[in-house]
């Protein structure tokens, strides 16, 4: 819930100073990320990429729940992710660094339990897709369920950058795991349902218009007690009735000649 109050809300140099370091360290862990994916990326050709992937329905397979967003198939498929990476989780670590923390080993092996549960069996899935696609669920959930400012600002960024990820969680273009997708997102919506108050919002000016308004509506406890019926037209105020109405007077039309 918001926490209103009646004056402006400070913006202090050392509170600036706390959200410019809240969001310079989301963007430094995104990035390390990135670079972490980068040498993975760069050392797979000493090493079987394939027994460190997700390999749906086989108990050997099971172990690229934890390495295969790490692994990537080219060089575009790391450039693509890295991007959406370095975006939505500096944005999702900026604005909910406690909610963002605790969703990122959700959201991972939601990925990867995706891919594993409803892949083809034979098929091996990688790349750090799915958690991009948790990420920007996470955010515009989030959006959606603490309806502040930050939040709703956030949520539209989220989805005008990578709103064609509703897409991507179906199945569109072969090679694709779109199994990943899937589970990263619903990861991520779960991730924002479980996690919607783990970051605090921030108070808000609080207008006198919205004391107005409030005082228009009765309180819970005086809802019975108050008369639901609306007035009756004589007690409804106006701004002249004559005292001694007229009686008017009927006229007859005569009939119409037929030509």
């Amino acid at each position: 819930m918001h926490l209103p109050t009646p004056d402006a809300v400070p913006d202090t140099p050392a509170q600036r100073a706390a959200d410019r370091g809240r969001w310079l360290r989301a963007f430094n862990a995104s990035l390390a990320f990135v670079l972490l994916l980068a040498a993975v990326f760069s050392a797979q050709g000493s090493f079987d990429v394939a027994a460190w992937t997700v390999q749906p329905w086989s108990l050997g397979g099971l172990r690229g729940l934890l390495t295969a967003p790490l692994l990537h198939g080219s060089f575009e498929h790391l450039a693509a992710n890295a991007i959406a990476l370095l975006m939505l989780g500096t944005l999702a670590g900026g604005l909910y660094p406690r909610a963002t923390l605790r969703a990122l080993p959700l959201i991972w092996l939601g990925s990867g339990l995706g891919a594993w549960l409803l892949g083809d069996p034979g098929s091996q899935h990688l790349g750090a897709s799915g958690l991009s696609h948790g990420l920007m669920f996470l955010v515009f959930v989030l959006g959606l369920l603490r309806r502040d400012r930050p939040s709703i600002a956030a949520a539209m960024m989220a989805f005008m950058f990578y709103g064609g990820m509703l897409l991507t969680i179906l199945p569109r273009e072969p090679g694709v795991s779109w199994q990943a997708h899937l589970g990263g997102a619903a990861a991520g919506v779960l991730a924002a349902w479980l996690f919607r108050r783990a970051d605090p919002l921030a108070p808000r000016k609080r207008y006198s218009w919205e004391d107005e308004d409030e005082g228009l509506v009765p309180a819970h406890d005086q809802l019975e007690h108050t008369e639901l019926e609306p007035p009756s037209p004589r007690e409804v105020p106006v701004l002249w009735q004559r005292s001694d109405p007229e009686t008017g007077t009927v006229l007859r039309f005569p009939p119409r000649r037929e030509p």
